[in-house]
């Protein structure tokens, strides 16, 4: 394995690096469950990655896991920073804690779920950079407003942006 081609051809390095304070809001609420923070993403990474911090917030523990599904286009990676979440890896479920890892393929199957009830916080990676934001917002809206989607209405907005349900 080598370097990827080079991406930056000034003869002097530049400032250009974003910082961002741990006490920012996040961008979007997911309905009651989930605040997300969106800390890079694809368009501001050029393509290379999105990374985001997925808080799953205290409440009802969900008492169903959700099925798998997988994205064609982009891997997808998952770091635990607290709590326990559930993650899915197409085969098992497995509680897992702070400093757990996750890596999905593109075609990999995988879920999250919040089964503890508990809050916990999770950094989520899409590479290259998929634009998953305009999925996040919708989905905040859909969740936020209350609406209630048709099986067909959730296939169609799935593979509008890259989610295969299994």
């Amino acid at each position: 394995m080598s370097y990827p081609s080079p991406r930056y051809f000034a003869e002097q390095g530049e400032v250009s690096a974003t910082f961002r304070t741990s006490d920012a809001e996040p961008e979007l609420n997911i309905g009651v469950a989930s605040r997300v923070s969106l800390l890079s993403t694809g368009e501001t990474t050029g393509g290379l990655y999105g990374l985001y911090r997925w808080d799953l917030l205290p409440g009802k523990p969900q008492s169903t896991t959700p099925s798998g599904h997988y994205h064609r286009t982009f891997s997808e990676a998952f770091f635990i920073l607290d709590g326990s979440v559930a993650l899915y890896d197409g085969e098992t479920w497995r509680d897992a804690n702070a400093g757990d890892y996750l890596f999905v393929p593109p075609g990999g199957v995988h879920s999250f779920a919040n089964t503890s009830g508990e809050a916990a916080s999770m950094l989520v990676l899409f590479a290259p950079g998929a634009p998953r934001e305009p999925y996040f917002e919708e989905l905040a809206e859909i969740r936020n407003a209350g609406r209630v989607l048709s099986p067909e209405e959730w296939t169609e907005l799935y593979a509008r942006h890259d989610q295969f349900m299994t």
